[in-house]
């Protein structure tokens, strides 16, 4: 199965991500977001990263956890490589996200090529099919 797909855009850069589960879907997104700013294969994993974040609905859950990937990037030097036990709960009309950040910090062995300057709602969607399909315009 295809992880993410990058989609024709006029100024930002927008992708599809898939999964068999919201989860998976939601993990996917998070590469995708990565793939922009680095190559997440030539990341070491050598430092865990507990991620935890809530939202109203699964959109505003998904903005908050990609941001969570620009806020650790930007405040700590944090680049992912992958995303593990994520789950999803829903609890007293709130989503809840946990899960497992792999990577490592900057240092002069990555390069960084690029970069986002948020994620956005504009043409966002959550859909349920055959599998889970996630589509995120990030801002460049």
């Amino acid at each position: 199965m295809e992880k993410y797909r990058f989609l024709q855009h006029t100024a930002d850069a927008k992708f599809q991500a898939f999964g068999f589960t919201l989860e998976e879907a939601f993990m996917n997104a998070a590469l995708a977001v990565c793939s922009l700013m680095w190559d997440i294969d030539k990341i070491q994993k050598r430092v865990n990263q507990d991620v935890f974040t809530m939202g109203k609905d699964t959109k505003q859950l998904l903005v908050n956890f990609l941001e969570e990937i620009l806020y650790l990037f930007d405040a700590k030097g944090f680049i992912l490589a992958s995303v593990k036990d994520l789950k999803i709960e829903q609890a007293e009309g709130n989503y809840r996200l946990s899960a497992c950040f792999q990577g490592d910090y900057f240092s002069e062995k990555y390069k960084v090529y690029g970069g986002i300057k948020a994620i956005t709602y504009n043409e966002m969607k959550i859909e349920k099919n055959n599998q889970f399909l996630v589509q995120v315009v990030v801002d460049v």
